[in-house]
């Protein structure tokens, strides 16, 4: 049996994945063998040494110890791409929202609750105080053309406009996926110096922290409106505020309301709605916990962040796998273990300085063989998987 622990409530779709007879979840697990979290904060958690994997239901894993993770040999997993259209429709509202004043006119509409009869002349005596362009025909940039970023730009072209993407590390699924309409950006530039709107749908790194901050806003067309539904800290919010005052900026949306933000004119701030629909939710579920068995069980690694990706067919009942340092020779300390057994599969991935190796045997996997390879400089964690 292996043992799971839940951090949050996990949607029950995703735990409905879990053969109760293979499995035992819940809050209350003692030395689990996995972890499934949503956004329970992770980095004071001391890790039982038999957990072999964390996965996390949703794309960011701030609330995840990921490199202490890797040090200790556990696969940290995330679920991109599950809540991408959820997101990608609150962004879509979001650019509807900077535009035409619709928050301000809906508040204003309600201050005349009992004017009776006049409201209706009111209505149309006040009403241009809120006017705010279309988006058919205008240039919206896209930075980050993720799971998310591809779906916002796609669907932004069926709205009609013009769309400009940058992502220098765009993958081979995303390109796929992109419209042929979409312009390339070949420099963070060309986006702001082209684009009325903005948003953004990138990780935050050391590298991309403040991407719009005073410096960027200088670059950027007056009156520009911002979308930010990725991480707060992918905009200063101070130097938001002044390009607000200034008129630098119309309009600045928002999932991560931050007191700073909050009641600043022309500032849209939600209470991080991005994901939170019913179906987002149990997507996410569903692929965290599918991740959690193919590793459990075969493994397999798909959507680590701290891990290699290797995924392998299984064939025979036994294998070894093995997370080690990305150093010479320790491949030949593993499979040196099997003179006597025929290695009928094996595969070895790395990233950065962290390799994992599957060796698929004929032969049995030994707790003696796991007990030597173990032994081995540079070898993080060992698990044979049997039957």
């Amino acid at each position: 049996m292996y043992k799971v622990l839940t951090l949050n409530n996990i949607s029950p779709a995703g735990l409905s994945q879990l053969d109760p007879e293979k499995y035992i979840v819940g809050p209350d697990v003692e030395n689990p063998d996995a972890i499934l979290v949503r956004s329970a904060k992770m980095h004071d958690m001391e890790f039982a040494p038999n957990t072999l994997a964390i996965a996390r239901a949703g794309a960011g894993t701030n609330n995840v110890p990921v490199d202490r993770c890797a040090q200790e040999g556990i696969v940290v997993f995330n679920t991109p791409g599950a809540n991408a259209n959820a997101v990608k429709e609150l962004v879509l509202c979001a650019l509807f929202l900077t535009s035409r004043k619709i928050i301000p006119g809906i508040e204003f509409a309600n201050s005349l609750k009992g004017k009776g009869d006049e409201v209706s002349k009111l209505v149309e005596k006040g009403k241009n105080a809120f006017t705010g362009p279309e988006l058919t025909g205008k240039t919206l940039g896209v930075v980050g053309l993720g799971a998310i970023g591809v779906r916002v730009a796609n669907a932004a072209r069926t709205l009609g406009m013009h769309v400009y993407g940058y992502d220098p590390y765009l993958s081979v699924d995303a390109a796929w996926n992109l419209s042929s309409h979409i312009r390339h950006a070949p420099t963070l530039d060309d986006i702001f110096a082209n684009c009325d709107y903005i948003t953004v749908h990138v990780p935050l790194t050391d590298d991309t922290k403040y991407t719009v901050r005073k410096e960027t806003i200088e670059k950027m067309k007056d009156g520009v409106r911002i979308v930010n539904f990725a991480r707060g800290e992918l905009v200063n919010s101070a130097d938001m505020i002044e390009a607000l005052e200034s008129g630098k900026v119309a309009a600045y949306a928002t999932d991560f309301a931050d007191d700073s933000l909050l009641g600043v004119p022309g500032v849209i701030a939600m209470p991080h709605l991005g994901a939170s629909t019913p179906e987002s939710e149990d997507n996410c579920a569903k692929m965290a916990a599918y991740e959690l068995i193919e590793y459990l069980e075969n493994g397999n690694i798909r959507n680590s962040v701290n891990m290699p990706n290797a995924e392998m067919a299984r064939v025979c009942r036994n294998r070894l796998c093995v997370i080690h340092q990305n150093v010479p020779n320790v491949l030949r300390g593993i499979t040196s273990q099997f003179v006597d057994s025929n290695i009928n599969d094996f595969m070895n991935r790395s990233k950065g300085d962290i390799s994992y190796t599957i060796l698929e045997v004929d032969g049995d996997v030994s707790d003696e063989i796991v007990d030597t390879v173990k032994e081995i400089p540079g070898v993080i964690k060992v698990r044979a998987i049997r039957g």
